[in-house]
């Protein structure tokens, strides 16, 4: 008993902090949080249910903050949401006839690459005069299906989709990921509702990620702009590993 509740609390711990990481740079890291919750589930699928349900709720939570200070780009948001979803509802009703170890290889790939990209020493940053809508669009529906396959919200994939390839400023690239991750969260639970999730490791989960996501979210606007995409490149490079790591196992 003392060493289930071990269990339970180095679980919350973990959930915290990486509310905490996910909340300062925009990601909601459910590849990062997935294993801990696992190990609490009575199976492996309600324990996906329940970590689709608490990146949800830790993304809500940051992005309360985000749109209080500002940093949504709603007109980025508007176009890249709905396809997102739409692509997340496909990609869990075909999940089970793709190759989800093949997909985890190809998605930590590219999260390291993209790591590695933003901590690469560059000159000063410019600004692009237009975003590219549909690169919003187009990326949104393919993060979407991956993140249905494999389970995940992605956010670790849209975050430097919307710097690379659409054009947006990190600050506001941050609070627009993590709403439009609201969305897919929330799309990933109703599909997993059928499927059983497992409501007490998504309790736990919950209530550690809460404050973690308000802390980290107050701390986004405390970094300039270069310390924003480092921070967010170390994380990506985090995840990549970890993602890597449960494709192996």
């Amino acid at each position: 008993m003392a060493l289930h509740a071990l269990a339970l609390a180095a679980v919350a711990a973990w959930c915290f902090v990486t509310a905490l990481a996910g909340g300062l740079v925009g990601l909601v890291l459910g590849n990062i949080r997935l294993p801990a919750l696992l190990l609490i589930s009575s199976s492996p699928a309600a324990g996906a249910g329940a970590n689709i349900g608490v990146s949800g709720v830790a993304a809500a939570t940051a992005a309360v903050t985000q749109v209080r200070a500002g940093r949504i780009h709603w007109r980025v948001f508007w176009w890249m949401a709905p396809p997102s979803v739409i692509g997340a509802v496909l990609g869990g009703l075909v999940s089970g006839e793709l190759p989800g170890t093949a997909l985890l290889i190809v998605i930590g790939v590219l999260l390291i690459a993209f790591g590695v990209d933003l901590l690469r020493p560059r000159g000063p940053i410019r600004r692009r005069e237009q975003l590219n809508i549909p690169a919003a669009v187009a990326s949104g529906a393919v993060i979407g299906f991956l993140g249905g396959v494999v389970g995940l919200i992605l956010g670790s994939l849209r975050m430097p989709a919307l710097l690379r390839f659409v054009g947006e400023e990190p600050v506001r690239a941050v609070g627009t990921n993590l709403l439009v991750g609201v969305f897919v969260g929330a799309a990933g639970v109703v599909g997993h509702v059928p499927g059983g999730i497992d409501w007490l490791a998504f309790a736990i989960g919950a209530a550690a990620s809460v404050p973690g996501a308000l802390l980290g979210a107050r701390l986004t606007g405390r970094l300039d702009e270069r310390q924003l995409l480092r921070a967010i490149g170390i994380v990506l490079l985090f995840a990549g590993a970890i993602t890597l790591l449960q494709a192996a196992v």
